[in-house]
């Protein structure tokens, strides 16, 4: 077992970790973190998408080990002050979700996309989320939400964090 520290959500955790334990499942089963959907255990859906030390990450792909030392934020560390962050805003407001299973890793990704590019075409979202798979929405709302949250974090002069 290897003691890892990692801060989630702004909250220190000091845990025991196996060097096979997977970031998700840390996060699930430990922390308690379940808005980080298991999708598919292979990186292939990104449902399970995270922000490690300010970028997107498949916490499915990293092992919790990896992780010692990192800030990490999940859907559930966006919201500040009992506000929504205006992606999860947007997703809201767009209807950019119909099972909801994909949410929490596309809003993930595309607050990272964001930081790269907050003015994106259409054509750079879907280039931006293409890790990321949707099986119900056909991706129409999904696009608009990211557009109508960069446009609200533009208009507020709100950096892109997550």
């Amino acid at each position: 077992m290897a003691r890892i520290t990692v801060i989630v959500d702004g909250v220190t955790y000091e845990e025991e970790a196996e060097p096979r334990l997977l970031l998700v499942h840390l996060l699930r089963d430990r922390l308690g973190k379940t808005g980080t959907p298991i999708g598919c255990d292979t990186g292939n859906c990104g449902a399970c998408t995270v922000m490690i030390d300010g970028r997107s990450a498949k916490s499915c792909s990293v092992l919790a080990v990896q992780a010692d030392g990192s800030d990490i934020v999940t859907v559930e560390g966006l919201a500040t002050g009992g506000e929504w962050h205006p992606m999860q805003r947007a997703f809201h407001e767009e209807h950019a979700l119909q099972c909801g299973y994909c949410t929490p890793g596309m809003i993930m990704a595309a607050i990272d996309l964001l930081k790269d590019d907050p003015d994106p075409s259409d054509e750079a979202i879907r280039a931006g989320l293409e890790g990321n798979l949707c099986r119900c929405t056909g991706y129409c709302n999904i696009v608009r939400a990211v557009r109508r949250a960069a446009q609200t974090m533009s208009d507020s002069g709100r950096e892109v964090t997550a």
